[in-house]
């Protein structure tokens, strides 16, 4: 009995290694728990919103995996609330090894306009479920709300759109030339693709706490209905241990977008401006 109880100990515990064995590893050096970052939104010479990026304090367990929980919250302000209020929050578990998440959540609020979504993803199985709730905010909420429920499948290493952000911080951008490809599979509610960005090589950027070296990344976008052309987004990325996101511009078939920032606390490594 001792000898039979001995071999399914051991091959529990073999199971549980190839298990954890078929999560990649990739070294975070970059950000901590407790990050907080604050952006500022100007439309023109407008202040249009703001967004505030705060990596969670403590750690979370989702699938048997360590997780970041990281937030990002934008609103708009002056004389775009008041032609519509937008407050979205948008929430990311990403696995703190893997950079995978495992469960990306969405709050919205624009104008009359709500939705509730929360998609749990399976890295291993590489699917995915979202559910979602749509309502109007003058509704009856007697009435019954837009619900759905959907499975689908993932590529590898998928990406909600905060975790891609966050994992393009942990990429070393020196090994890349000017003009070269970075390729992230991302996901957005139940739509799958390839988002291609070309690194553009490195530049002074000017900020309100001074100049600083910084990436600048531009993702190559398909025809839409909202930005004007396929380099119609630039961002900014600092060139030092910390990476953080300074400044982002996309031009829109409104107008010019930029967004850049405005306060930051506990960042990992201290970051020299001039």
């Amino acid at each position: 009995m001792k000898k039979i109880l001995g071999w399914v100990l051991f091959v529990a515990c073999m199971s549980s290694f190839v298990t954890e064995s078929r999560y990649r590893q990739i070294k975070n050096e970059t950000f901590h728990k407790g990050e907080h970052i604050d952006y500022l939104v100007h439309y023109g010479l407008l202040t249009a919103g703001t967004a505030t990026v705060d990596v969670q304090p403590k750690a979370y367990i989702l699938n048997d995996r360590m997780c970041y929980r990281i937030d990002i919250v934008g609103k708009t302000a002056g004389f775009a609330g008041a032609l519509m209020r937008v407050e979205d929050t948008w929430r990311s578990y990403i696995d703190t090894a893997a950079f995978v998440p495992h469960r990306f959540y969405r709050h919205l609020e624009e104008g009359d306009y709500r939705r509730e979504e929360v998609t749990d993803f399976t890295p291993l199985t590489n699917s995915a479920t979202m559910k979602y709730e749509d309502h109007n905010a003058k509704d009856d909420p007697k009435k019954p709300h837009t619900k759905g429920k959907k499975t689908f499948k993932t590529p590898n290493y998928v990406q909600d759109i905060v975790s891609g952000y966050y994992y393009l911080r942990t990429i070393d951008f020196s090994k890349y030339n000017e003009n070269d490809i970075i390729t992230v599979a991302g996901t957005i509610e139940d739509v799958v693709y390839d988002l291609q960005i070309r690194y553009k090589g490195k530049e002074e950027v000017k900020t309100k706490f001074g100049r600083i070296m910084a990436h600048r990344l531009v993702p190559i976008m398909p025809a839409n209905q909202m930005f004007s052309g396929e380099n119609s987004i630039r961002f900014w990325v600092s060139d030092d241990k910390n990476r953080v996101p300074l400044r982002i511009e996309a031009d829109m078939h409104i107008g010019k977008i930029v967004c850049e920032i405005r306060d930051y606390s506990n960042l990992r490594h201290k970051i020299n401006f001039k």
